[in-house]
């Protein structure tokens, strides 16, 4: 009985702190409706969009759009209201509370670019991933490492930036990058 009574609180202890955690903001989602700010953010950083929404009463969720994706500029929304994450890659949204939240995808380093020792770049296709980037890195035997810039930060388009050596990772929201050899 004891021990059916410790694994009962046990389980309530587990409910109660993953139900209390704060959401997450997340790359790739969007939220829509219950608007009641819009403005550019330069630098082009979602956590800006997400501290700004910790420090105004009304806001209770967020949404930050990068450039080139639905507008000429990245935007952030503030809204009165958490309406649900619909998926989109032009996105990053979240709710009052909590952070930005990026996938950890092993190699792949999100929001990190690898500045220096670029020795080709050319226009990729938009990826939320930067795969085209590291398909070509892959395929080519000078290549160490690689970065991709989403639209709107260099270019209208996407591009990647083979680069012949490693440099230092610097923390850049335009950027996805990846280490191959």
């Amino acid at each position: 009985m004891r021990t059916r009574l410790h694994l009962l609180g046990t389980l309530c202890i587990i409910v109660i702190v993953v139900f209390a955690a704060p959401a997450r903001g997340q790359l790739g989602y969007d939220r829509r409706g219950s608007d009641y700010l819009t403005f550019i953010v330069r630098p082009a950083d979602p956590a800006i969009c997400a501290s700004r929404c910790e420090r105004d009463s009304r806001c209770h969720a967020w949404s930050f759009s990068y450039p080139l994706t639905k507008n000429l500029a990245a935007t952030c929304t503030l809204m009165k209201r958490v309406s649900p994450r619909i998926k989109d890659d032009c996105c990053v949204s979240g709710v009052r509370g909590a952070g930005v939240i990026e996938p950890q995808r092993g190699a792949i380093e999100f929001s990190i670019d690898r500045t220096g020792g670029d020795y080709h770049n050319f226009g990729v296709a938009s990826d939320p991933a930067g795969a085209p980037c590291e398909v070509a890195c892959k395929a080519d035997n000078h290549c160490r490492a690689w970065t991709y810039v989403r639209p709107g930060y260099v270019d209208a388009t996407a591009r990647c930036y083979l680069k012949n050596r490693l440099t230092r990772p610097r923390h850049k929201p335009c950027c996805i990058s990846g280490v191959v050899r």
